[in-house]
Formats: C-alpha cells, structure tokens, sequence
C-alpha cells in the first residue's frame, strides 16, 4: 500500500534527517508484537474495569473500586509511584441501587430506563396514571398546578423512530483514510466564527430554552412531582444517556427522573394522545456521595534511566470514567486497557527506557476533561494566561485514546506538521496490522486537547469507528460484549511500540508554535 501524508515545507526540510534517526529497532518491535499479540492481558484487563467494576461515574463507587484496582495491578506489574492523584474538586458521587419500571396499564410491560444522573430516587414504590404534560413555557403549566403531587408525568414531545438503512458496525474505507492523509493545514484562525449571524441567533435560541427548562424543572419540585419520563435518543433498545441534574455540592433539588428507551416512551405517548389511560409503576433508589469531593487521577511511571533524560517524561492516557447506564466498554475502558496494556508490554520485555514513562488515567473526563485540564494546571500551566512550569518543556509528548474499540489505523498530527514523518517511520512495522494514516487534521472532545493547549505535543490515534456513534458512545449498550479483542492487541502494540520510540529518541518530538493565551469566555 502506497504511505500517504501531507507535510508543510517547513516539514519537509526534516523529512530525510528524521527518517535517518527514527526507523524503529526491528528486534524491539518484534518483542512489542510478540508480547502485545501473543500475550495479551487485554481482554482481562477490560473485564475488571467493567463487569467487575461497574459504572464509573464520576466520584462513584464504581469509578473508585477500579481506580484502586488499576493502581494495585499497575504496582504488581512493576511501575512505580502508582497512586491517585487529587486534581481539584469535583462535587458529588452518585450511583443507582435500584431501578423498576413497567406500565401496568393497558397491560404490564417492563420499561427499558435508566434514571438520569444525579437526580433522586423516588422514596419507594409509585404508582399512578400518566400525566401528559403539553407546556412550552412556565405560564403553560398553570393549569396543572396543584394536580401533579405525587403523579408520573411525561411531556408531550418525541421525535417518531426511522428504521436504520446503514450497519452499525463500520470501518474506515482505504478513500477515506486517503482523504484524511490528503489533508492541508487550516490557516491561521481558519476555525475563527464571526460574531453574530445565524449561528449567535442559535446560541441564543439554545440560552432561551435552557431557562424554561430550568424554570419548568423548578416547578415541578415545588409541586412535588412524583416521578418524570423523559424521551431518551436513540433506538432498538439502545437509548443514550447523559446527566439529569448537577454534581455541585450546593445544587438546587430535582425531581427523579427516567430516561426512557425511544420505544416505551412513543408507545405510552401515543396511547396517551388518543386519550387511553396509561398507569406506570416504579421503584427508584439512588446514593449520593459527598463526604469527599475531590477528583482523582490514577497516575504510574516507569523510571527513565539515562543520566540526560531520566527527568524529561512520555505520557500515555485515557479517561477511566464512564457513564452509568452501562459499564463504559468502549468509551472508555477500551482505551483505558490499551494504556495500561501498553504499560504492561514494556515491563514484559523488560524495557528500561531513557526517559520516564508515565500513565495517567482520567476521571471526569465526560463533564469537561477536568482530570486532564486540573492535572495540565498543576504541572505544566494555565492556557488562559500560557504561564509555564519548568516541567513543561520536560514532556516529550503525551498519547490518548478514547474512540471506542476500534483498531488504531493511525495518527491526528492535531497541526504537528513536523512529527508527521516520525510518526510515519514508526507506524512502517504495523502496515500488515492496517494502520498507515498520518493526518494534519486535528481531532477534539478528549483528554489530549489539555496537553495541546499548553504547548505539549499531544496525539489521538485514528480509530476505526466500529460501533461507537451508532450503539455504544454513551449508551446502555456499552458492555464488555461490544469490546473486539483483536483490535485492543493491535491497538495495546503500536502505542507501546510509539512509546518506546518517543523514550529513546535523541530529541524530544517537535513542538507547534506556543498556543495564544485562551482567556475564559464571558
């Protein structure tokens, strides 16, 4: 297969010279391969973060038991210093201890749900007819006031289901991985959205309904709502979940709330809206957990060894929390067990890098990459003002994963125009495995956007899509079963195999022009 990638002029000018000094050791790759595919943990791993675990929520039970087992496992692999790491004050835990639902009229069905997060349980069984509530403003619920004590309500809205025409399961085609190669660098504030317009007047539209929404939610605890249906995206039994309420310490009340699966929220809407009577039956309890708020990270090096580079550091990461729904397979245990996989890879073959290498496995990544951002903040700098630490310059680069269970079939330069023939030399030994694609694009929505902003080289891989958008991504379908072993080994093998490289090379990787500080938004 003919290498594709695009490289800048000033890129090319480095072209030969770091082809010259970064083609891999074959006899070490070989034992990369042979360890990560022959040997592999992967699977078990995996299976201790979800069936064993649970759902790991952020400052939940669950995320904290496979914390404390990822830092058992990683000292009993060898590394040093693992331990949790507090980044800063998240807010609440929250876990569900039990959940049932079913209409017992027109007759008993069993309600696919899950109660959102961080809303509460519902004091017992319930029981009552279903309340429609037809109201786009707070005016419009005046005429159900003192009528919905105790009751179950739903609002009269969900969007009717279309049957699927494409498969769940895909693959990158070899023409889009070549568009992807193919890719120029963006310009200069390329990105950049003038002010105003049309995408101004949806911000405000999106402002103006959040606080109805707010103000309706209001309402509804006031009159003592006994329990909310809300119409969950998605469908054929997939529905994608999100948080029902806040995590702050100091958050106002809500009233519990399911998130019901398309299926069973259409069907009791439209005997609904033909005026049949519709009885639901439940029973919800759910934990809160505030007697410590702080954020932790699970944090594990492997000690470099050269006298010069032993203080200058590797990352690997991925974020270890998951939402509650289901146990978090894909996003994102897959890639949290190809981190600590690849971690396991190099103390088989009993690696002793030149420079340190470091894993880190982030929590409260799905509420805004915090784990990663707070951790930036402590050791290397605050993008809003790019004040530096010393140890900034010390990191070589940091790699993330978080796309599901997908195979890896290359790289985002996030901009980096000059590791692009790095990073291709490197990838030349895994061409049978499928991964080839080195990319200028950037990708975002994870943990390696912390590193990037502070002027750390920071890298996603290409992942196949798999399942990931379509069934997985946030949804009570993310289990164990969804996770494909071989694409873990493969993916567990090439970033050891990175790692090992960015360890022993003579440089560090090359960095971008330092990022312009990012004050926050008003």
């Amino acid at each position: 297969m003919i290498k594709r990638f695009t490289l800048t002029a000033l890129a090319f000018g480095f072209c030969l010279s770091a082809f010259a000094q970064d083609t891999p050791d074959a006899a070490v790759v070989q034992k990369i391969r042979k360890e990560g595919l022959e040997n592999s943990k992967a699977m078990n791993i995996a299976f201790n973060l979800t069936d064993v675990s649970g759902p790991r929520l952020s400052n939940s039970p669950g995320l904290k038991k496979a914390q404390e087992w990822a830092v058992k496992q990683l000292t009993d692999w060898g590394l040093k210093n693992a331990h949790l790491e507090a980044w800063g004050t998240f807010g609440k835990g929250w876990q569900i201890d039990k959940y049932y639902a079913a209409t017992t009229l027109p007759y008993y069905r069993a309600i696919i749900a899950s109660p959102k997060a961080w809303t509460p349980g519902t004091n017992g069984p319930i029981k009552s007819e279903v309340i429609l509530i037809k109201a786009d403003s707070v005016a419009d619920l005046a005429k159900y006031k003192g009528k919905l004590a105790g009751k179950i309500i739903m609002m009269d809205q969900g969007t009717p289901l279309t049957s699927g025409i494409k498969p769940d399961f895909s693959r990158y085609a070899d023409t889009t991985l070549a568009q992807m190669a193919a890719a120029k660098p963006q310009a200069a504030g390329a990105r950049q959205r003038p002010a105003g317009g049309p995408m101004a007047d949806r911000m405000a539209q999106m402002m103006k309904m959040r606080e109805v929404r707010a103000a309706i939610s209001a309402m509804l605890v006031e009159e003592k709502v006994g329990l909310i249906l809300t119409y969950a995206r998605g469908g054929q039994g997939t529905f994608f979940t999100s948080n029902g309420a806040s995590y702050a310490l100091d958050a106002k009340p809500v009233s519990p709330e399911l998130e019901v699966a398309a299926e069973d929220f259409l069907h009791i809407l439209r005997l609904l809206r033909a005026g049949k009577p519709v009885e639901v039956e439940a029973d919800i309890k759910t934990s809160f957990y505030d007697q410590d708020p702080q954020g932790y990270n699970v944090i594990a090096e492997i000690p470099g060894t050269d006298k010069k580079l032993k203080d200058e550091v590797v990352m690997i990461g991925g974020h270890f929390d998951s939402w509650h729904a289901a146990t978090g397979a894909t996003d994102n245990a897959a890639g949290s067990t190809v981190m600590m996989e690849a971690m396991r890879i190099l103390k088989a073959i009993d690696f002793k890098p030149k420079r340190t290498i470091r894993i880190a496995l982030w929590s409260s990544e799905e509420q805004g990459l915090f784990g990663s951002r707070g951790y930036v903040a402590k050791h290397f700098g605050d993008p809003k003002t790019m004040v530096l630490t010393p140890d900034q310059k010390k990191i070589s680069a940091y790699y993330n994963l978080d796309n599901g269970t997908g195979k890896i079939r290359g790289v985002y330069l996030q901009g980096n125009a000059a590791a692009g023939p790095i990073f291709q030399s490197w990838l030349t030994p895994f061409a049978d495995l499928g991964a080839t694609t080195i990319t200028i694009n950037n990708t975002g929505g994870t943990d390696h956007q912390a590193f990037d902003a502070v002027g750390i080289p920071g890298f996603q891989f290409i992942q196949d899509p798999a399942d990931y958008n379509t069934r997985t991504h946030h949804s009570n379908m993310d289990t164990y079963d969804r996770l494909v072993e071989d694409d873990l080994k493969q993916a567990a093998t090439i970033i050891a195999s990175f790692v090992y490289n960015t360890s022993q090379r003579e440089a560090q990787i090359p960095r971008k022009e330092l990022p312009a500080p990012q004050p926050a938004r008003p």
